[in-house]
């Protein structure tokens, strides 16, 4: 009887630490963001720009992996507003990845609050304004997530950890830009180029002679893939939109729209100031502009030319791109090696061809996926996919592969598979560069190359060690192709970077579903939820 007391006793006990333990939260970290238009004068012109807490660019978010952010985002511009979150995955949410498609616009004088889990995430990625262009005008910032204490990093502690945005740059006012598009025109080539909000040698990162510092840099800009190198340092790239790679060492990198990387730079040279230079790529001109690199004990100011970078070389950049590989042995958000995944031994299921295009549609300029120019419902579609709300869009309105046909205008909304293992080839039949992006997930970059893509061009997939990342380019005349996990449920938006192309049409929506409908695969709709359009009115919980 004792022992049987002692055996219940002992079960009870562990059941309660298992509770403990099952219901114990993750961190909360809490932010209030107030958006406000403010003068800005980064290439030297008063600029009308989107401030947040009076901030050009705005703050960082530092968090941990499964940190919960609650962002209190109150809108004071006279105009909708929405912020994304440019990398970050929203698991079984994307009720808060802000763009339309998900999310209703914060109206005028009104707030929204997102609830975002970096749930089994680390590394460098960014926010950004998501609505009409205001991309153009700011309310940019950059987020990192830090690995938890227990789970070892593949480098030691860097002596200082930077962010740096760069990205193209207009003179002209936000509206001005949006207006020129709407009218159906093409936008000019960018003023300049911006590092942190400023222009040539507007910011500093001071540096310690023999210390080792980590920069996150992204490129926050419109259209510009640009090239980024220390004057006389080498960069050791270590991980890129949440994975850790092989430790390259690189002069020079190559950063294309809407991605984001992490280097270590040691202060090896004499104690003296140097440049920190950032050009724009395959472009003509070529823009350049400069930060500066301070040592602590500096002996001199920067002087002479700016060190200048690669320019319209194609191959140059392939090959670097090519030589990005995931480091296996790494941990990343847990500690389970990062080449744990082989996902060179799963078989695709489906097989998506993606091609991009520029046509006139009523002798207005647009640009297509698959042939099809996305125009926005009145309603989001997840929305309607909550309220069962027809006439909205339509699933299947833009196919797997290329038609081949002229533009035309639709809310296009791709059906997927959840738990599905697809392929993705991005296909690019022009002359410039593309930057394509998907919210919701990080997809594997197993090969680029020119030409055009075939069955063949399989056989020099990287199966081993692609890089897993949420944003890849398409070179000019050339090809990209992914592999997806398609493990979470939502309406996920896939967009070019190139944002002129985006807000002109070049982007869609892939709707994973999982008929279950089971909250172990979605998050219910938040009770908070703002309702807009069609879904005005109706009521998020059941009365």
């Amino acid at each position: 009887m004792v022992l049987l007391l002692k055996l219940a006793a002992t079960f009870l006990f562990s059941t309660f630490v298992l509770l403990v333990v099952v219901t114990a939260e993750d961190p909360y970290r809490f932010f209030t963001w107030n958006i406000t238009y403010g003068d800005i004068y980064p290439l030297g012109v008063r600029q009308q720009g989107i401030l947040i807490n009076g901030q050009f660019p705005g703050p960082d978010i530092h968090s941990v992996t499964n940190d919960n952010l609650i962002i209190n985002v109150f809108n004071n511009l006279p105009e909708p507003f929405l912020l994304s979150w440019n990398g970050i995955l929203q698991r079984r949410n994307s009720w808060q990845d802000g763009v339309y498609g998900t999310t209703c616009p914060i109206p005028p004088g009104r707030n929204t609050t997102y609830k975002i889990q970096v749930k089994d995430q680390i590394g460098s990625f960014f926010y950004f304004p998501s609505l009409a262009f205001h991309k153009a005008a700011g309310a940019f910032g950059g987020i990192r997530i830090l690995s938890r204490p227990r789970i070892p990093v593949p480098f030691d502690e860097p002596a200082g950890d930077y962010t740096v945005l760069i990205g193209d740059w207009y003179k002209a006012n936000h509206t001005t830009l949006k207006a020129q598009l709407d009218r159906g025109k093409k936008l000019r080539f960018p003023d300049g180029i911006l590092i942190n909000g400023r222009g040539p040698n507007g910011v500093s990162f001071s540096v310690e002679q023999g210390k080792t510092y980590r920069f996150r840099i992204s490129n926050v800009g419109l259209q510009s893939s640009l090239n980024i190198r220390f004057q006389n340092h080498k960069m050791k790239l270590v991980e890129v939109e949440g994975t850790h790679t092989l430790q390259t060492t690189y002069s020079s990198l190559d950063v294309h729209v809407g991605q984001s990387y992490s280097v270590l730079v040691t202060a090896d040279q004499p104690s003296q100031d140097f440049y920190i230079a950032v050009s724009t790529r395959f472009t003509t001109p070529v823009l350049t502009t400069s930060a500066i690199l301070k040592y602590s004990n500096s002996a001199g100011a920067v002087s002479g030319p700016i060190p200048g970078g690669p320019t319209i070389q194609v191959d140059w950049s392939l090959n670097q791109a090519r030589s990005i590989r995931t480091n296996n042995t790494a941990s990343g958000p847990r500690p389970n090696p990062q080449g744990s995944y082989h996902y060179g031994l799963i078989n695709t299921t489906r097989t998506i061809k993606l091609a991009n295009a520029p046509g006139l549609i009523n002798g207005k300029q647009r640009y297509s996926v698959n042939s099809v120019s996305f125009v926005p419902a009145d309603t989001p579609l997840k929305l309607a996919d909550n309220f069962k709300i027809g006439g909205v869009y339509r699933l299947g309105s833009i196919s797997d592969n290329p038609t081949g046909g002229g533009l035309y205008q639709d809310t296009s909304v791709m059906a997927a598979d959840f738990r599905a293992f697809i392929e993705i080839v991005f296909e690019n039949h022009e002359n410039i560069i593309q930057s394509w992006h998907m919210d919701g997930y990080s997809f594997f970059v197993v090969g680029m190359d020119g030409g055009l893509w075939t069955k063949e061009s399989r056989l020099q997939y990287n199966l081993r060690d692609a890089v897993a990342r949420c944003t890849t380019q398409v070179y000019p005349k050339s090809w990209t192709a992914v592999y997806v996990a398609l493990d979470n449920v939502g309406m996920w938006n896939i967009r070019s970077e190139f944002w002129a192309r985006q807000y002109l049409g070049q982007q869609f929506y892939m709707r994973v579903y999982s008929p279950v409908e089971s909250f172990r695969d979605e998050y219910p709709i938040p009770i908070d939820a703002r309702l807009c359009g069609k879904a005005a009115g109706r009521h998020t919980r059941p009365l």
